[in-house]
């Protein structure tokens, strides 16, 4: 007596995933790293919401913006916690995902394995690349848009100027351009390396100098300085108050500038007596306005992305030029 299968056996129906192939083993070779990543994101952003939620209703209480708000984030943990977790996130990054994505493979034969199948060097390459660069502009886009929508409505409350690293990196374009930048120097690293445990030392080492040291320095230069002179005796307008300086003079009516503490004599007699000498009636201030925020932030941006390419383009060469 014969019978025949109308229906397929439980046991063989295939599932459908939202990813296949060379992708899906990818995610699946770091799923513990993209998980990591991802609820450190997503606990990130509950967070800043609560936080926000919560100095709206201090400041509701003291008045604001009639009455001043006082320094309601002067002993908010919270907030300086957040902000640790923004500024460490590119050294994370960097670190546990860029350094070993490519170098572990390398190190342990996973990348001949791979590539001496029926998968090219170049698809192995952008499965991987596209795994780290997506995950760093996801988490970098969520917690950016987050913290600006805390930031913007109440910034005169907030602890530290605009151009400060603490708020000018974690809001706008910038943040996921430095998550990009110093992702794909870490995978860079690990290529040249090909080994872990040197690469992610390596990679600290670099991000903590970059986000430290370097960027400080190119962040101040990017936007053009002005220059405003108003009398020594008079006081700065208002319209300064959201407004970065970046030096401060004293001057001659002739235009000659005088460091900042001349004719600091110890005497009013001896001041004056020495402003009347070098003729200095002004005060002199170079200053980054803060309408030129959003500009400066959109031409970091551009530099830590063209950084990327330039950092990809050196990985995909070293992969297709060097044995693996």
């Amino acid at each position: 007596m014969s019978t025949t299968l109308t229906e397929k056996p439980a046991g063989t129906v295939s599932r459908r995933r939202l990813l296949h192939g060379l992708p899906w083993l990818v995610v699946r070779q770091h799923r513990t790293a993209l998980i990591c990543v991802l609820g450190l994101t997503v606990l990130c952003a509950l967070w800043i919401v609560y936080e926000r939620h919560t100095m709206i209703q201090l400041l509701d209480a003291k008045g604001w913006p009639g009455q001043d708000a006082g320094d309601v984030l002067q002993n908010d943990r919270g907030y300086r916690y957040i902000t640790s977790i923004l500024g460490g996130l590119p050294l994370i990054l960097a670190v546990f995902i860029g350094a070993p994505l490519i170098a572990g493979d390398q190190e342990s034969g996973t990348a001949r394995l791979v590539t001496t199948q029926s998968v090219t060097r170049r698809q192995w390459l952008i499965s991987k690349l596209g795994l780290a660069y997506t995950l760093a502009l996801v988490s970098g886009l969520v917690l950016s848009i987050l913290f600006t929508w805390w930031w913007k409505p109440y910034r005169s409350v907030f602890l530290s100027q605009w151009i400060d690293g603490v708020i000018f990196d974690n809001t706008g374009p910038v943040l996921p351009a430095l998550l990009l930048f110093l992702t794909a120097a870490g995978v860079t690293v690990g290529v040249l390396v090909r080994r872990v445990l040197p690469a992610m030392v390596i990679t600290f080492l670099f991000a903590a100098v970059t986000t430290m040291f370097v960027w400080d320095e190119i962040r101040v230069r990017i936007g053009s300085s002005q220059i405003f002179t108003y009398p020594l005796d008079g006081e700065l307008p208002d319209r300064f108050r959201d407004a970065y300086e970046v030096e401060r003079w004293v001057g001659s009516a002739d235009g000659a500038l005088y460091g900042w503490g001349t004719c600091t004599e110890a005497t009013e007699e001896a001041r004056n007596a020495c402003l009347r000498e070098s003729g200095i009636v002004n005060n002199v201030v170079e200053y980054l306005d803060y309408g030129q925020m959003a500009p400066m932030q959109w031409t970091a941006a551009g530099i830590l992305v063209a950084g990327t390419a330039l950092l990809t383009a050196v990985t995909l060469w070293r992969v297709s030029r060097r044995p693996l």
